[in-house]
C-alpha cells in the first residue's frame, strides 16, 4: 500500500512539475535561460573551435561551398557581481599562426542601465581597441567574433528589461519539448542592438536555446542559430556545437566546444587588457589553466 501511495505521490509531483512549468511566463522563461548561461562561464576554461565559411545547401543539407576557414581558441570566464550575474571572460586566438595572439576582453553586466565593455587586440598592429556597445554610436568597431558571423551580441547575457517577452506558441521541436519566444527591443533596448526582434525555441526543460532566429528593425530574418550536441556537464546543461548562418552574407560559422571545465581557479588579474598586450603575462597564466585540467 505504501509503495503504491509513493508512486502516486511521485506521479502528482511530477505532474506539478510540469504544470508549474507549463505555466511559466515568457519573462520567467528567458530568465531561467539566462541563469543557465550564467552557469557555462562560472569559472569556466574552454578550447574552442571556429569553423567559417560561404554556404549552400546540397540536397537539402547546408554545406560549405568552400574551404572553411578555422580557428582555434582557448578561452577563460569568471561570474561576478551581484548574485554573480555579471561576467568577464577573455578569448585568445592559438591557430592559425598568423593569427596567434589575438584576443578579445569582453565584460558583461546584468544591470541594464549598464554598457558591457569588449576590447580587442590586434597584435599584427599592438594595439586595443575598445569595441563599443550601443549600435547607434558612431565610429564603432565590428562586432564580429574574430571575423566569424558571430556577434559579441549574440554571446551577451542579463539586460532582460531590454526586451517585452510573449510566448508564441509552445509545443516539440527536434523532440524536445520547446516554447517558442519573441524578444521585441524597448525604445530602450533598439539603442543597444542590431536586431529587429528574436525568436528563440527553448527547450523548456533545461533552458536552453534550440533554434533562434534574428530579424533587423524591417522584419526581414537575417541570421538563424541552430544548436546541436546538447549534453549535461557538471550539472549544467549546454550545446557543444553551434552555428551561426548569416542570411545576408550566406556565410555560416559553427563554434565547437572540443573541451570544456568548470569549477577552476582563475585569476581575475588575468581578466584584464594587461593578458592581451603582455604575452609573458599571458602565456603563465594559460599555462596555470592548463595545468588545473590535465
Amino acid at each position: 500500500m505504501g509503495s503504491h501511495t509513493n508512486i502516486a505521490l511521485i506521479g502528482l509531483s511530477l505532474l506539478i512539475t510540469g504544470f508549474a512549468q507549463a505555466e511559466m511566463t515568457a519573462r520567467e522563461i528567458v530568465q531561467k535561460m539566462n541563469d543557465n548561461q550564467l552557469l557555462t562561464t562560472d569559472s569556466s576554461f574552454n578550447l574552442l573551435q571556429l569553423t567559417s565559411c560561404k554556404y549552400g545547401t546540397h540536397n537539402g543539407k547546408l554545406k560549405c561551398v568552400e574551404k572553411p576557414r578555422i580557428k582555434v581558441l582557448e578561452s577563460a570566464q569568471i561570474n561576478l557581481g551581484t548574485d554573480n550575474k555579471d561576467s568577464q571572460s577573455i578569448t585568445i586566438i592559438l591557430e592559425p599562426a598568423s593569427e596567434k595572439g589575438i584576443g578579445m576582453l569582453t565584460y558583461t553586466y546584468d544591470a541594464s542601465e549598464q554598457d558591457n565593455e569588449t576590447w580587442l587586440y590586434l597584435s599584427a598592429l599592438g594595439k586595443v581597441k575598445r569595441i563599443a556597445s550601443g549600435r547607434n554610436e558612431e565610429n564603432t568597431e565590428p562586432t564580429s567574433v574574430f571575423g566569424s558571423e558571430i556577434s559579441t551580441e549574440d554571446q551577451e547575457t542579463g539586460k532582460l528589461d531590454h526586451y517585452t517577452y510573449k510566448i508564441l506558441q509552445r509545443g516539440n521541436y527536434k523532440g524536445r519539448p520547446v516554447a517558442v519566444i519573441e524578444s521585441v527591443p524597448t525604445v530602450e533596448g533598439i539603442k543597444h542592438t542590431r536586431y529587429g526582434k528574436l525568436r528563440t525555441w527553448v527547450d523548456s526543460e533545461r533552458f536552453i536555446s534550440l533554434k533562434i532566429q534574428m530579424f533587423d528593425k524591417h522584419g526581414n530574418a537575417i541570421k538563424h542559430v541552430l544548436a546541436a550536441k546538447v549534453e549535461q556537464i557538471n550539472g549544467i546543461w549546454l550545446a557543444r556545437s553551434v552555428t551561426f548562418k548569416n542570411l545576408v552574407s550566406q556565410r555560416l560559422t559553427n563554434m565547437n566546444i572540443k573541451t570544456i571545465n568548470f569549477g577552476l581557479n582563475i585569476d581575475a588579474k588575468f581578466l584584464t587588457q594587461r593578458a592581451l598586450t603582455d604575452q609573458g603575462f599571458r602565456q603563465r597564466h594559460l599555462e596555470s589553466l592548463r595545468e588545473q585540467v590535465q
